[in-house]
């Protein structure tokens, strides 16, 4: 006889069908995980690097370039829970996920997923340019390859989310065909590690002496080595952004001060801000220590005035 509450960790619970019909776009959207939805601002960083967020022209399509990142991140998300629902229903919080409850169907979040995957690309080749469907699509296929085998190979799985972050940056400057500074592709890169790598760290610290990881792959990492990682990248991030900071004269142009070598002061103490949180053990989720840390929003206002400023030339 089957105890109570043990019957999830084998099969989805079993709803009514019209109650179940009417969970599924509900129970989609939830899986799309509207709150990863943040991270696609990053569409904006280079053209903002670059101070061109001044037309409506260009925000109209970066706005657009949004919305596809987000349907190829949802498009992945949807895939991922349908292939891991099974594993997802043993585990003490994924069981909850809409796929391993049963209120989203395996072959609907397929089948969501697969056209999202499908239109996200083919929107961007429609209104933006090759290029940006070209790097949309890579990113796509990118991270259905980590649902299916890199999310198990060694370092790679880093890699993979980390260039997953950089490419969110590196969009909205080839939608509007910006060129890209290399110092500020080092500074993204290595910024996106630091922040992967400090939630692997935090995962790991969390889970240590509990037995079983919530991530493919957290038992093979040691905290040391994920703690080196984070202050390689942290340290990597910092020197980058010094000297893209350093690369153009601050006081050309008539400006009041060299605004833009000063934004390298809120810079570092977002970084020296952020490291705290990793050193605790508390960087599990990027989004809630950026929005819920108060000095390091203060931090990021002052960052984004200064940075204004260099790009206004004022």
């Amino acid at each position: 006889m089957t105890r109570p509450g043990l019957a999830v960790l084998d099969e989805p619970a079993v709803r009514p069908a019209g109650r179940r019909a009417l969970g599924v776009p509900a129970g989609v959207l939830k899986t799309a995980r509207p709150r990863q939805w943040i991270k696609n601002v990053l569409v904006v960083a280079a053209p903002a690097a670059a101070g061109q967020l001044d037309s409506r022209h260009t925000l109209r399509q970066l706005a657009l370039v949004f919305l596809l990142f987000t349907a190829a991140a949802s498009a992945v998300y949807l895939v991922n829970d349908a292939r891991d629902a099974v594993a997802d229903r043993a585990h003490p919080q994924k069981r909850h996920r809409p796929v391993a409850t049963g209120q989203v169907p395996v072959p609907v979040a397929y089948a969501v997923g697969g056209l999202l995957a499908l239109l996200a690309p083919l929107g961007a080749a429609l209104t933006c340019n090759a290029m940006t469907a070209t790097l949309l699509t890579g990113y796509v296929v990118m991270q259905l390859a980590y649902c299916v085998k890199l999310k198990h190979v060694l370092v790679v799985d880093l890699v993979v989310v980390t260039a997953g972050f950089l490419m969110r940056a590196m969009i909205g400057g080839v939608a509007l065909a910006i060129p890209l500074s290399r110092w500020f592709l080092i500074t993204a890169g290595f910024g996106a590690l630091f922040m992967v790598a400090a939630k692997r760290y935090s995962e790991a610290v969390q889970m240590e002496g509990r037995g079983g990881a919530t991530r493919a792959l957290l038992d093979a990492y040691t905290t040391g080595y994920l703690r080196f990682v984070w202050q390689l990248a942290a340290g990597v991030a910092v020197l980058a952004y010094c000297m893209w900071a350093l690369e153009s004269d601050g006081m050309a142009g008539g400006s009041l001060l060299p605004w833009r070598q000063l934004s390298m002061v809120p810079f570092i103490g977002g970084i020296l801000r952020y490291a705290v949180f990793a050193d605790r053990g508390s960087a599990g989720a990027p989004e809630d220590v950026v929005l819920r840390d108060r000095a390091l929003v203060v931090i990021g206002l002052v960052w984004v005035a200064l940075y204004g400023l260099a790009v206004a030339d004022l």
